[in-house]
């Protein structure tokens, strides 16, 4: 039994966590109520029944579960129109799509949260040689880095009155930095100060791993393309597969061109039997978001009390991700940790985390990932590039008494290293 297992004072210092976080914990459970109706009023609108489940082959013409799905995916993310497909296998793909059907020859993007997550450099060109790269196919790239965890609003609104920009991209997630992830208000209030100089440059973001842990999206604050996995929140652990591109109705016909060919767009695109996973997981999606937003503040509180060194967010502060960091300061003490994860897992407990190459990343990764579907980041897992200060980078948990399990599993592996 794992109970059995973990440290007395790591135990006794779980049961005080309950009381202290106990406000913490009705604030999560608010913002759940509020996503819930949102989406279950969407459900209702739209008329959802049993046989919008219907496994539909072939070129999946004339699927109105997916048309439907799509309407209230649009409508829960604040959009005009949604693109959600089982063909769209992760972030970084929903990202690519969106990038290569928005971008041209000769146009200009601008990151506005600085250098992105690992795995888009290659895919935007900034290193390697892949002639599929956004930099190979003619795109010019440039960024503007965050100032103390704030955008740079100076400028951002300078470089955009120049009007030769087409796109810029703003990364809500804190990807592996040491940057706070970004909130709705912020994003925004830079929102309004962009359409007070430019009104024609396109607002995209990458929402991953920030959807329905505030009670609004990007699209409710004026974002033109909004964009993430069904792998992660709005999956809600159910979802084997599958991505969303969301926002204005002309973009979005632009990028289902892009997935399909022009002339089928939206049209085609079977269902491969998921559409009732896909259904049941965005239902799901507000009870495991607030799931997962518990496991991070228990983190969070067990490892400042223990003194772990740099923990952020810390525990009592404002989220707006589902991703909780913790600096272990050596390498042993990451692939300690990261075991204890994994052997506390569902799947694959046996498995030993053990530092490797993985695609998509400059460096060595260890990864904790003992989930029901392979990369899910709403399930409890972790990962960290193997480099100083050794960062690890936890997120999900279907529930939070699995998720304290895990975590006071990991701690009392990582004592008994330092004892």
């Amino acid at each position: 039994m794992i109970l059995e297992q973990i440290d007395p004072k790591i135990l006794e210092l779980a049961k005080q966590s309950d009381r202290d976080l106990d406000e913490i914990y009705k604030n999560i459970d608010s913002v759940c109520l509020k996503n819930s109706d949102r989406i279950l009023s969407a459900f209702i609108e739209n008329n959802v029944s049993y046989t919008d489940f219907a496994d539909i082959n072939g070129y999946g013409n004339y699927d109105t579960g997916r048309d439907k799905l799509e309407r209230i995916f649009a409508t829960v993310l604040g959009c005009e129109d949604a693109l959600v497909r089982p063909h769209i296998m992760s972030g970084t793909n929903a990202l690519y799509l969106a990038f290569s059907a928005l971008l041209k020859y000769g146009d200009t993007m601008i990151s506005l949260t600085g250098t992105p997550y690992d795995s888009l450099q290659e895919m935007i060109g900034l290193y390697g040689d892949s002639s599929q790269s956004l930099k190979a196919h003619g795109v010019k790239y440039e960024q503007i880095d965050l100032v103390d965890n704030e955008f740079d609003e100076e400028a951002i609104v300078n470089r955009l009155k120049r009007n030769d920009v087409k796109l810029v991209e703003i990364q809500r997630s804190r990807g592996y930095s040491s940057r706070l992830s970004l909130t709705i208000e912020k994003i925004e209030h830079l929102i309004r100060r962009i359409r007070e100089v430019n009104t024609d440059v396109i607002i995209m973001v990458d929402n991953c791993y920030g959807e329905l842990v505030e009670d609004r999206e990007p699209g409710h604050a004026g974002a033109d393309i909004v964009v993430g996995s069904l792998m992660k929140n709005l999956g809600g652990g159910v979802a084997s597969t599958g991505g969303y591109v969301a926002g204005r109705k002309d973009l979005i016909a632009m990028v289902a061109d892009r997935l399909t060919a022009p002339g089928l767009g939206k049209e085609q695109g079977a269902n491969f039997n998921l559409n009732n996973s896909f259904f049941k997981g965005l239902f799901m999606a507000p009870s495991a978001v607030r799931s997962a937003l518990k496991t991070a503040v228990f983190s969070a509180y067990m490892m400042e009390k223990l003194g772990y060194q740099n923990v952020s967010p810390r525990y009592d502060a404002y989220r707006t991700d589902i991703i909780q960091t913790v600096e272990l300061g050596d390498k042993d003490s990451l692939v300690l940790f990261t075991q204890g994860l994994q052997e506390s897992s569902p799947v694959d407990s046996f498995v030993k985390v053990l530092p490797a190459p993985m695609p998509g990343y400059p460096f060595d990764e260890v990864m904790a990932c003992g989930a029901f579907t392979q990369g899910s980041t709403i399930e409890l897992s972790a990962d960290a590039p193997v480099i100083p200060p050794y960062t690890l980078y936890m997120q999900g948990g279907l529930s939070l008494e699995y998720g304290k399990l895990s975590v006071m599993l990991a701690l009392t592996k990582a004592m008994k290293k330092e004892a």
